[in-house]
């Protein structure tokens, strides 16, 4: 890791967990020239798939904390994938999907739980594009399921 990024997760407080292994048949991560692509990472509490449908049993400000805990989780991926996170250049896109009721449309709040995290740990580099979908179901029951692309 470089020294400003090492420093920032350790000023937020911020562990990295070991890597979690794909849920089916797929990578966690591929690389194709300068650019990765990240595997959909769903939320998890204490370990386990954080369940939950936003605009039913959950709010806004609980998806937000599990889109921000999904955001550690990527950045342990890319870590593990890479080797450093000094390789990565800048973090391109972030696709986020919700487990929402039909009538919940606070999708994009929920999201900003990891673009905020991930402009606070990578700087400029961590502004990315980015789409936030609400959706009938995630694998596994999960409120959130992230996925990124990262230039290196």
């Amino acid at each position: 890791m470089t020294n400003h990024i090492c420093d920032r997760l350790k000023t937020l407080g911020i562990d990295l967990p070991p890597p979690g292994p794909p849920a089916a048949a797929y990578v966690m991560a591929a690389t194709t020239g300068n650019t990765v692509f990240l595997s959909g990472h769903i939320a998890k509490k204490d370990g386990k798939p954080w369940v939950g449908k936003l605009g039913q049993d959950m709010d806004t400000e609980t998806g937000k904390a599990a889109a921000k805990s999904i955001a550690i989780d990527l950045i342990a991926t890319l870590q593990n994938h890479l080797g450093s996170l000094d390789k990565v250049k800048r973090i391109v896109k972030v696709m986020g999907l919700v487990n929402s009721t039909s009538e919940f449309t606070e999708q994009h709040l929920v999201i900003n739980g990891c673009s905020e995290l991930l402009f606070e740990v990578f700087g400029d580099a961590g502004k990315h594009a980015r789409s936030a979908f609400g959706v009938a179901q995630i694998p596994l029951g999960a409120c959130v399921e992230i996925e990124l692309i990262a230039e290196i």
